[in-house]
């Protein structure tokens, strides 16, 4: 079984911007860390990372065609505005989805309060640092263990 963590723009600069917010462990640990997971429970992590709207949509239609189990989805600051990640998270509706954001999106800069994608997923986890894309992960398996 396969899930597919999808990371927007600007993750790949983990541990370079806005530590005191993102923290210091850097891109290569966050992959280390998916991957170490999905050996612990048993199944197939991709990461898939694009500073680029059309990209990710683009990996998120082609999981509906290959094989994806569920998607983990942190999709930066296209979680404000990108009405078109949104629409491609609400096609793929056999997929089990979860949103997740390092950071705590309710307690900093107003516009980012508002999530336009994370309606179109199952779930939405935040403010738990980089142990929340463990916890989608998580979350995404009881999706699909479920028969949701």
């Amino acid at each position: 079984m396969k899930i597919l963590v999808i990371n927007g723009p600007n993750l790949n600069f983990l541990g370079i911007r806005e530590k005191a917010v993102y923290g210091t462990q850097d891109y290569n640990y966050l992959l280390e860390m998916i991957h170490k997971k999905g050996e612990q429970v048993g199944c197939e992590t991709e990461v898939f990372q694009s500073n680029h709207e059309g990209a990710i949509i683009d990996r998120i239609q082609e999981a509906y065609f290959d094989g994806t189990a569920g998607i983990v989805i942190n999709p930066g600051a296209y979680t404000h505005y990108s009405y078109a990640i949104h629409d491609a998270l609400a096609s793929v509706t056999t997929i089990p989805k979860v949103e997740i954001h390092i950071s705590d999106i309710t307690k900093r800069e107003d516009f980012r309060k508002i999530s336009v994608t994370a309606p179109a997923c199952d779930a939405q986890i935040y403010g738990h640092g980089l142990e929340g894309y463990c916890m989608a992960i998580d979350a995404v398996l009881e999706r699909i263990g479920s028969g949701q």
